[in-house]
């Protein structure tokens, strides 16, 4: 489990609600949902230390915990039924929430965007799909290996998500990470668009250095006008200068479609030389 999708669940452990014991069936009942049998298997000891909680709240105290390679293990002896109905806000969030602590899994924020529950029942999957429906989550599910897994890839709904289950502390986390990560992603953007501006304006430049250059060198400059002449002159002294600084060199200035369209024009005249 990487350390984030760890983080999340410590602190999912540690919420105190045992003592409502509507809610406690709830989060038992979305445990129960991803897995239809009397085993459940995690490498988080917060998070079968919280799976130990509820079955003891309600009284479903036979089952024992061992430890296979890295993971922990809880076993009961029985199949587990809750017959617990979904109701009220709080009992919805505690069910989802059970579900993620007990299938769900969240990237870390400074890769990419995902967090998914694994279910083996398709009834649940889209259980769990209508509650985030009606708080505006977006989520999907697809198959495979027999299985039904609900992705989440958006960063607000993955946020949102988090603060569905009470996981708080982690949606501050995520989303100090999602904006450094989000205002990194648009400095690149406009760095790259500054290099291809730049870049463009260097070649645009050079092809327009070659074309006076030809021009001069075939004795044919002085047939420029003498708008011409000043803009071709300007250009070879400051090959770096963009269209918009080149005009505003020429007295009076001139803008940059003005300049670009001199330059056209010295362009068709040097074209015909060719």
């Amino acid at each position: 489990m990487n350390s984030f999708s760890f983080e999340v669940k410590k602190e999912l452990s540690e919420i105190n609600n045992l003592s409502k014991k509507n809610l406690v069936k709830a989060e038992l009942k979305g445990y129960l949902a991803t897995n239809s049998s009397n085993e459940f298997i995690t490498s988080n000891q917060y998070n079968i230390n919280r799976y130990s909680k509820l079955l003891n709240n309600v009284e479903e105290n036979d089952f024992s915990i061992s430890i296979k390679g890295n993971n922990f293990v809880i076993k009961t002896k029985k199949q587990i039924c809750i017959n617990q109905e979904i109701n009220s806000e709080d009992e919805k969030k505690a069910f989802i929430r059970g579900a993620f602590l007990a299938s769900g899994t969240i990237t870390n924020p400074e890769n990419i965007y995902h967090l998914s529950i694994t279910f083996e029942k398709e009834e649940s999957a889209n259980m769990v799909l209508d509650l985030l429906a009606e708080k505006e989550i977006k989520s999907k599910i697809i198959m495979s290996d027999k299985k039904y897994t609900l992705y989440i890839k958006d960063g607000e709904n993955i946020s949102k998500f988090l603060a569905l289950i009470g996981a708080n502390k982690s949606v501050l986390k995520f989303e100090d990470t999602r904006v450094v990560k989000e205002v990194r992603n648009k400095v690149n953007r406009i760095v790259n668009c500054e290099t291809a501006n730049l870049n463009k304006t260097v070649n645009s430049a050079v092809k327009q250095i070659e074309d006076i250059k030809l021009i001069k060198s075939m004795k044919r400059f002085e047939e420029l006008s003498e708008k011409e002449k000043k803009l071709a002159n300007l250009r070879i002294k400051n090959p770096e200068a963009s269209l918009i600084e080149l005009g505003s060199m020429l007295n009076p200035p001139l803008s940059k479609s003005g300049v670009s369209h001199r330059m056209k024009k010295i362009e068709e005249f040097a074209n015909k030389l060719k």
